[in-house]
């Protein structure tokens, strides 16, 4: 996770603000995620869901194409390209029913 969440910080620059993550074990490295990048690092509080509410509503929707305990290797690359697109081109409310990938975009090139 610390790779991934690396490359991403390098490939948005100054458009990544902060990072906002559990207290799952993925995350150990976290020291070294915001020193190399220079973003802050926040932890939610545990047992606190509504603290992470966009985050529980995208987990709610993601398990109707990965029930939980599905392991992920189960799922081809294809398939989770395609959630990924469904999950990112749904028009939200809280987005002024805009996409995610629509003001990803247009934030970048702000």
């Amino acid at each position: 996770m610390t790779k991934a969440i690396l490359e991403l910080a390098n490939q948005l620059g100054d458009n990544l603000k902060t990072l906002t993550v559990d207290h799952g074990k993925e995350f150990a490295n976290y020291n070294l995620i915001e020193e190399q990048t220079g973003v802050p690092l926040y932890f939610a509080h545990a047992y606190s869901p509504h603290e992470r509410g966009s985050n529980e509503n995208r987990n709610r929707v993601l398990r109707r194409f990965i029930p939980k305990g599905q392991p992920i290797d189960e799922i081809t690359d294809d398939e989770l390209i395609q959630i990924n697109w469904y999950l990112n081109s749904r028009p939200l409310k809280c987005l002024n029913w805009r996409t995610t990938i629509e003001i990803f975009l247009r934030d970048l090139r702000y």
